[in-house]
Parts: structure tokens; C-alpha cells; sequence
């Protein structure tokens, strides 16, 4: 077994409770829009605009529940659109990285650090990580088969936790490099 669906995992920022408050006012909470494939997660009603020292990014999705940090997951194009230096990093390691400001209907936010691009990887159950044969924290590469595009990503981390469901996750450059459109599948290449 070495096939993985791939998903593209498009721009979206993380809040804090207190920060969930400041833009859209006392006493909101996220609702939920739609259920994504990680358990517990799910793309939220509420939007934001994401503010740069060059440019804005508006209608920006949400993704909930809350966390314990704020972070915002752009690609490395939309980091150039804003004009900030966004490190490729693993989601929740956002120490040194980028700032910008957040703007919802209710106030703004502006954070020191928090921007980052996602690293790209896999999520994995520790019995399906048994059965592809990788460990947390593992580097692997996957290769992807399209029509005009086919590419393999290397530097791809294993994440491993009974909390995840097998997938990939790539960005949107990414996405759009390896025409990885639709339902889309990668085969896992070690070494």
C-alpha cells in the first residue's frame, strides 16, 4: 500500500478564542460551515481579511475549533501578494515567523508572528502509518501522477497521530504545480 489522497489545503488562519472575539465581538464563537477530513476540524462560516505591509487578502476561511495560538497558512505566492517573509513550516511552529494584521466585521487584530506556509505532509493514524510502513516525523517523498503535470514532492514530513485520517496535505502552488485537481492520489517513495 503506497497510494495517499492528496488534498490542497487553500489559505486559512487559526484563532484563539480571544482573538475569535476581537474581530467578529464579545461573545462569538466559530460556527461550523463544513466538516473537513481531519476529525474535529471544519471550515467555519466566518471570514477574515488578511492585511500585509504590500496588500490584502479578503474573505480569507477560517478553520476551527480554536486554538491555542493564532496562525495563518498562506501559500508562498499569497506571501509575496502581502509582502511578508512566511517561513515553510509545520503548522503550530510559528516562533520568529511573520506577522500581519487581521481584520474582521467586529475589529482587528494585528500579530507579531503566526504567518507561515505550511511544510507539506501527511496525516496518518498510527495503524495506517504501520501499514504504509513510515513513522512520525519520517521525510518521504510522494510522487503524483497528472496528465500534463506530473511531479514528485520531496521533503514531505509524516505526521502521525490517532487523531488524523490518511491524507496529504499540499498548498495551492503546489496543487497547481502538479495539476493535483479533483480526487488525487500520491504514491509514497522512501529513501
Amino acid at each position: 500500500m503506497s497510494k495517499i489522497l492528496v488534498e490542497t489545503s487553500a489559505r486559512h488562519v487559526h484563532l484563539t478564542a480571544e482573538h475569535v472575539e476581537a474581530l467578529f465581538g464579545k461573545g462569538a464563537t466559530l460556527t461550523e460551515k463544513k466538516a473537513l477530513s481531519q476529525p474535529g476540524q471544519f471550515a467555519c462560516n466566518e471570514r477574515v481579511t488578511i492585511v500585509g505591509p504590500k496588500k490584502e487578502i479578503p474573505n480569507v476561511s477560517i478553520l476551527g475549533p480554536v486554538r491555542a495560538a493564532t496562525q495563518v497558512e498562506v501559500s508562498l505566492t499569497d506571501a509575496r501578494t502581502l509582502g511578508v517573509t512566511a517561513p515553510v513550516r509545520e503548522s503550530g511552529d510559528i516562533k520568529g515567523s511573520a506577522g500581519c494584521k487581521i481584520v474582521g466585521p467586529a475589529g482587528e487584530i494585528e500579530i507579531e508572528e503566526g504567518v507561515i506556509a505550511a511544510k507539506r505532509h501527511i496525516h496518518f493514524t498510527p495503524e495506517d502509518a504501520e501499514k504504509f510502513g513510515v513513522s512520525d516525523k519520517e521525510i518521504v517523498s510522494v510522487k503524483i501522477d497528472s496528465a500534463d503535470r506530473s511531479t514528485v514532492f520531496g521533503d514531505v514530513v509524516v505526521r502521525v497521530s490517532p487523531k488524523f485520517s490518511a491524507a496529504m496535505h499540499i498548498d495551492t502552488d503546489e496543487s497547481n504545480a502538479a495539476c493535483a485537481f479533483g480526487e488525487c492520489y500520491g504514491e509514497i517513495i522512501k529513501g
